[in-house]
């Protein structure tokens, strides 16, 4: 069995996550990250893939095979917890970082760092169309090594003209505070959001649609039957030993 990593604390995310009904758990990064590039096709993938590389090594560890006590430990107990849930073995890991960037002409706008950055945002996005792009880097690590996907999705918005004392309101709220430009599209600010352009998930945190066929696209073993080993998606045969998952073998 393949099991998922969230790499994010996100609410968000993890309930679209969950959309794709695979074993998965969070842990999220920790690390600062940093862009090197305006360009926000470039960008925003580049700060998923510093997340999902992050959690990476830390499951890199689990499936060394020169395993410290601790990580051993780490790994009995993972597997002892979905052996229970389903009597499957993990087999390896596919770790998924994900970044939202919000951007209007051509400026990158991340999340507020306060209340007045957080208005004059909202400000300069009121009665106009802005991008936001969400970048998601996969990992998959399994005791062959390491393969990793990226790539990113854009959704153009609108938003009806706001009130100077509409912004002031939902900025007190606290919901824009956590948000690239300030403002969650599935909360109140839903009220002010005029028309979109793309995958409203995307939006939303995490283009759900769009990971889950480029995981059939580049990872498509990692969907089969635990056991499953003659490479036919949807196939129920129960062929004993680890499923390969290199792409090469596909």
């Amino acid at each position: 069995m393949i099991k998922w990593v969230l790499a994010s604390k996100s609410p968000r995310r993890k309930e679209l996550f969950e959309q794709m009904e695979v074993p998965f758990e969070i842990h999220p990064s920790v690390g600062e990250e940093h862009i090197t590039t305006t360009d926000p096709e470039v960008a925003v993938v580049q700060l998923a893939e510093q997340k999902a590389q992050e959690v990476a090594l830390l499951y890199m560890n689990i499936m060394d095979a020169q395993l410290s006590s601790t990580v051993q430990w780490m790994m009995e107990e993972r597997n002892q917890e979905y052996s229970k849930e389903s009597n499957q073995k993990v087999d390896g890991y596919m770790i998924v970082g994900a970044d939202t960037i919000v951007v209007y002409e051509g400026q990158i706008l991340g999340k507020p760092k306060d209340e007045e950055e957080a208005i004059a945002m909202l400000e300069k996005l009121s009665g106009k169309t802005h991008q936001v792009y969400t970048g998601v880097c996969q990992i998959l690590i399994t005791s062959k090594g390491m393969d990793t996907n990226s790539f990113f999705e854009k959704t153009d918005v609108t938003f009806h003209r706001l009130r100077y004392s509409e912004i002031q309101s939902y900025v007190k709220s606290g919901d824009p505070m956590d948000k690239a430009g300030a403002y969650g599209i599935q909360g109140k600010f839903a009220l002010y959001v005029k028309k979109i352009d793309g995958d409203y998930n995307n939006v939303v945190g995490l283009p759900i649609s769009k990971l889950y066929q480029e995981t059939r696209r580049m990872f498509p073993l990692v969907f089969l039957p635990t056991g499953c080993s003659c490479g036919k998606e949807g196939c129920n045969c129960d062929v004993q030993g680890l499923i390969n998952l290199s792409k090469q073998d596909f």
